[in-house]
């Protein structure tokens, strides 16, 4: 009896927890288009595809976040590695800066949402 118990109490858990808030993505992408745009758009572009005002005078070209073959390629622990840590941390492009200090983990993993939502 009480091993039934148990066993519809964990179906219960299991079918319900998602609704309770224990199986949320780590960001947020309202919150990351907000600093998208205040921080990425130079060289990204306002829609993300690497056509940015100083994207024609940089080689190698940004990253087109709108190419989504390329974006399912890259996890998001790289993307928020390159995006903290700059692209020289990841064998890309030294031109990229990282975030360092400037934003929390919690406010590049909300970036790292927002890329994620531009992606077709």
């Amino acid at each position: 009896m009480k091993s039934r118990l148990l066993v519809s109490f964990g179906l219960v858990l299991i079918l319900f927890a998602p609704g309770l808030g224990f199986a949320q993505s780590k960001g947020d992408a309202k919150a990351g288009k907000l600093k998208y745009d205040a921080n990425c758009v130079g060289c990204h572009g306002a829609t993300g595809k690497g056509d940015g005002a100083a994207a024609a005078a940089l080689n190698p070209k940004p990253q087109d976040h709108t190419n989504g073959k390329a974006m399912k390629a890259l996890s998001d622990k790289y993307l928020f590695d390159i995006i903290k840590d700059g692209g020289a941390s990841q064998k890309k492009s030294p031109i990229m800066p990282g975030s360092g200090k400037k934003f929390s983990d919690q406010e590049v993993w909300d970036i790292v949402a927002y890329i994620r939502s531009l992606a077709k």
